[in-house]
Parts: C-alpha cells; structure tokens; sequence
C-alpha cells in the first residue's frame, strides 16, 4: 500500500482537514503530523480500509518498535506524536473501533538532560559571511539567516514572514508562533537591512504574499524544510559540520544570558508560553550558577 494511492490520500486529507478544523494546529505542525502519517498508513497491508478497522494494539507497537531503530530521540518522539493524534482521528472519526492512541509506547527521553548548544560568534560571522550577497540566492539566505541569528525565530516562523508582518515606519515585525501566537518585535537595523536588500534586489513578483520566495519560477513560499535546508548549505560553505536552524536561537539565549540578562527576560525574546521551556538556559547562566560553584579545597596532600 502506497500512501499516494486514493484511499491513503483520503485518508490522509480527512486527517489533515481534522487537525485544522478541530485541534487548531498550524500548517508547518499540520504538515509534519501528515507525513509522519503517513509512513504509517504506509506500511498497512491492501485494502486500507479494512486494515485500518482491524488495526490492534500489537500493530502499533510493532511498528514504533520497527520505526525508532536507529533514529535518534527526537524523531522517534515525533513519529510518536504524530502516530497517537492519528489514532484518535481514526477512533473518533469512527475508523476503529477502539481508541489506540495509549498503545503508542512512550520514548524514553530526559527533559534538561542536554546543555542547550549555542554557537560562538566566529561561527556565526563565518555563517553570514558564506552568503554571495552579489546574487539573488545570497541576498535572501543572508536575510534568512540574519532572522534567525538576531531575532532567534523557529525556521517555520520565518518562513511564513508575510510582507505585511513588517511594518517599516515603527521598526516592527510581526511574528506567527506556535500555537497562533501573534507577538510584535523589534526589528533591528541590522535585520532591517538585510531584508531590504532582498526585496528590492532579488524577491521574484509573484502571487506569494510571504517574504521570502523560491528563486525559480513557479515561485512559491518557501517552507520551514526550505529554511533548514538553506542552514545546512550555509554551513557547508563555511567548512562548518552541519547543524540546525535552532542553533541560532540557542546561541541568542545564551549570548543574552552572558550578557547579563535574565531568565525571564530571554524567555521575552523567545516567546516561550511556559517559563519551563527556559529553565534548560540555566545550565549555561554563568552569573548565577557562579554563586552556587563550592571552592576547589586546598591544603597539605597526605
């Protein structure tokens, strides 16, 4: 069973439809959950239909068994998520019989286990510094990068920037977060810059109302894949092992905390909804962890 194949499709429109109309959750969340999905319809023997009715317990797990093989922990996580909102679509929606959601195992993981990992300021610069601003490709991935450097927005967020998100005469820009935040930030000149320059010498006219665009024609938005695949390009040039667009808001946080900010400050300029997904940030507040640090003990060695 493909899931191009009609009912797959089907299916996985009716799910698509669900996660809008009834869980509210934005399009990048929406298009995630849809492919993840659908490797799982993927692997339902012919004809869906009926295997979706027999579906069991044992189906499930097996699968998540077979899945996280050799994946790490965050894509086992999302495979995870992903399966269980599934579940309870087809169980509500009255595809199963049963709910099976809960049959999904849970993936072993440890919140604040990690340090979160920023980069040095070289690293950055070296970045920035491999986009040919003399084309059109540069001058958008350097405005992109630039975003996600000094503002610390998700790749998903820059990549739905629509033009009227920016407004020039009170130096602001609006910004469309997880879960239908709407915050209003400072736009610094810096940002300011880099995206003029795109937009008046390389953003494509075109039907797109996002800021940023495809270079080739069609021309379309670009998506939250498109802007981390424009990370790992910008780190290939710089001669840099490949990392994430994250890092750039990891390195923000932890570039302010040095700087003297506070906790809750950073947490502002995230646009965290919870002060726990902050608290990971105190592993690298120096200013306030040094209080805490016990003396090396000295004296005479026996």
């Amino acid at each position: 069973m493909s899931v191009v194949d009609d009912a797959g499709a089907m299916l996985l429109a009716e799910f698509r439809a669900w996660l809008v109309r009834e869980r509210g959750l934005a399009p990048e969340t929406v298009r995630c959950y849809c492919q993840h999905a659908g490797k799982f319809l993927g692997e339902l023997p012919d004809p869906l239909d009926a295997a979706v009715r027999q579906l069991d317990s044992g189906q499930v797990s097996s699968f998540m068994i077979a899945y996280c093989r050799d994946r790490n922990t965050w894509s086992a996580k999302a495979m995870a998520t992903s399966l269980r909102a599934l579940l309870r679509f087809l169980h509500v929606a009255g595809h199963t019989p049963v709910g099976l959601a809960a049959a999904v195992p849970a993936v072993a993981g440890w919140r604040l286990a990690a340090l979160p990992r920023g980069l040095d300021a070289a690293v950055v610069a070296r970045l920035l510094g491999s986009c040919d601003r003399a084309t059109v490709v540069g001058r958008r991935d350097y405005a992109i990068l630039t975003l996600l450097a000094r503002l610390g927005l998700r790749g998903a967020e820059v990549a739905g920037l629509q033009l009227g998100d920016i407004d020039w005469r009170a130096g602001e820009v609006t910004v469309h977060g997880k879960g239908n935040r709407i915050d209003r930030l400072p736009l610094p000149a810096d940002v300011g810059d880099a995206i003029v320059g795109y937009l008046i010498a390389g953003r494509p006219a075109c039907a797109a109302r996002t800021v940023f665009c495809t270079v080739r024609a069609p021309h379309r938005r670009l998506t939250a894949a498109a802007v981390r695949g424009i990370m790992g390009q910008a780190c290939r040039r710089a001669g840099l092992r490949r990392v994430g667009a994250h890092r750039l808001r990891h390195t923000l946080a932890t570039d302010m905390l040095r700087a003297g900010a506070s906790l809750p400050q950073v947490g502002q300029v995230l646009r965290h909804r919870s002060q726990l997904s902050t608290t990971i940030y105190a592993k690298v507040d120096e200013n306030a962890l040094r209080p805490l640090a016990r003396p090396w003990p000295t004296g005479a060695r026996s």
